[in-house]
Formats: C-alpha cells, structure tokens, sequence
C-alpha cells in the first residue's frame, strides 16, 4: 500500500513541476529553467543525504558494474526538457496522458524483455488490454 501512496504523490509532483517549469521557461528559456531545475534537484539530494546518515560515499558510484547506468542525470536533463515542452504545445493533461502512457508501454516492454536488470516477466494479455484501455482513455478525453 506504502508504495501505491508514493506513486501518487510521484505522479502528482510530476504534473506540477511540468507546470512550474513551463511557466519559469517562458520567462527564461528552456535551458536556464532546465539548468536551474537540475541544480536545485543536485542541493535538494546533496541536502537529503546529508540529513540521512551518508550512508554510502560518492566514491561507490566508481564501483558501478553497468556504467550506462550513470546516465540518470543526463536522461533527467531530456525529462526536464520533454516535459516542458509537451506541457507547453499539449497543455498539462493531455501532456500527462501521453507522458504515462509511453511510461506504461516502455516499463512493459523493460519486463517483458528483462532488459537494464529488470526481473523478466511473461507476456500476460491482461496487461496489454489495460495499455490498450489508457490509449481508448486518451482518445476519448480527446475527442471533441
């Protein structure tokens, strides 16, 4: 249940921030609101792991076996950046709609294929359907 709760609240500070950082891109540009979201993102994580213990050094990140998987920052960079964008042609709905729908399929098809460490899992039709249902969903929202 405790991880249900935080993928809400996950999803809903996701919306806002696509919000907030849409309006601070009108007014500076995308690349000074994108480079300030990340810099406060790197204070706010330096500032938590502060708080919490330090249990582990930055010096482990040299430990990593898939280095590919160093990449999180630069893949939150082209989040930043997507998601500014999307909000700002699509507007904050219909953005999120097709922002967690490519999440579904592209998470599903990680399982599916057990790729980046993820446990493999087997194709279930279920599973498909309820993608399928969002897409009918986002079709139906759109629909004027």
């Amino acid at each position: 249940m405790w991880g249900i709760i935080i993928a809400i609240i996950s999803g809903a500070f996701m919306s806002i921030q696509g919000v907030f950082n849409t309006g601070v891109t009108k007014q500076t540009g995308i690349w000074v609101c994108s480079s300030f979201v990340q810099f406060t993102a790197f204070l706010a994580c330096l500032g938590a792991w502060y708080v919490t213990g330090r249990d582990h050094s930055f010096s482990e990140l040299l430990k990593i076996d898939n280095k590919y998987m160093l990449l999180g920052g630069v893949i939150g960079a082209a989040i930043t950046y997507t998601v500014i964008k999307s909000v700002e042609t699509l507007g904050p709905a219909r953005a999120n709609m097709f922002i967690i729908t490519s999440q579904m399929l592209v998470a599903y098809l990680i399982e599916l294929l057990g790729i980046f460490g993820a446990e493999k899992v087997d194709f279930e039709w279920r599973k498909l359907i309820g993608i399928i249902i969002i897409i009918i969903g986002i079709i139906t929202f759109k629909w004027k």
